[in-house]
């Protein structure tokens, strides 16, 4: 795997955003960092060599022709999200939006699930942080509710995050989830050792369509069985970190 600024990996949303908005979720592929964060970690908080981070961001921000350094969060597993255009950096919370044009989005990730979210007019984004703690606690929740536009104006792009077959909790987990919504249980199989596999990526659809949103892309991924191109904590435990972001593009002058 390269560590020396080999060519980076994007994953381009399959959405049909509009024009202006910009949107990208990073791999592990490239970048500087060292095993065990070979290549393209972006995570300051996870052990790596500062220099290697710092290369690793502005190889990100080069590659993508960024219109600004993104709006880093320190994320916590809650349900705050902040306005990134008045946000300082390292702000806690588990999620971001703008509408102001030339604003960064951003969220890391090695197995939570990273989702985006913008109007069909192209005026707003949001990018959320969703763990299973946040998701049952209502992130999702909380970027809707910041979004100028009727939910059924909005679509979703579910970003990578540990699959179904590999995400196995306890029944806390599955308990949280029901009593928010019966729904949930048709997320949750039994696993062999007595304990639930979880579709996380069904439960934040199913949390997303009880709020109006139909359009809803992306989630066929999974960073725990692709240790090739993903991050993922629950597989290595001390691994790098990957981004998933979005942006107005800025009209040219």
């Amino acid at each position: 795997m390269a560590s020396s600024g080999g060519s980076p990996d994007w994953i381009i949303p399959d959405w049909p955003a509009p024009a202006v908005v910009r949107a990208l979720s990073t791999t592990r592929r490239g970048g500087y960092s060292q095993p065990p964060y070979d290549g393209l970690n972006l995570g300051t908080h996870v052990g790596d060599e500062a220099g290697a981070v710092a290369r690793n961001r502005k190889l990100l921000i080069q590659q993508c022709a960024l219109p600004s350094e993104p709006l880093w969060l320190e994320q916590v597993h809650g349900i705050e999200v902040v306005d990134a255009a008045t946000a300082p950096p390292l702000t806690r919370a588990d999620g971001a939006y703008s509408r102001r044009a030339g604003v960064v989005c951003a969220v890391m990730t090695a197995d939570c699930l990273p989702i985006l979210l913008c109007d069909q007019h192209g005026r707003q984004v949001a990018a959320i942080h969703a763990g299973w703690r946040g998701l049952a606690g209502g992130v999702i929740e909380a970027a809707v509710s910041k979004m100028e536009a009727p939910a059924s104006r909005l679509m979703a792009w579910l970003g990578p995050a540990i699959g179904p077959l590999a995400f196995e909790v306890g029944s806390e987990v599955r308990e949280q989830f029901l009593a928010r919504d019966r729904r949930a249980e048709t997320a949750f199989k039994q696993s062999s050792r007595g304990r639930w596999l979880a579709d996380i990526y069904r439960l934040a659809r199913q949390r997303l369509e009880a709020l109006g949103l139909d359009q809803l892309y992306g989630g066929r991924w999974c960073t725990y069985s692709d240790a090739r191109r993903f991050y993922s904590y629950r597989r290595d435990g001390v691994t790098g970190r990957m981004a998933t972001l979005i942006w107005l593009q800025q009209e040219s002058s």
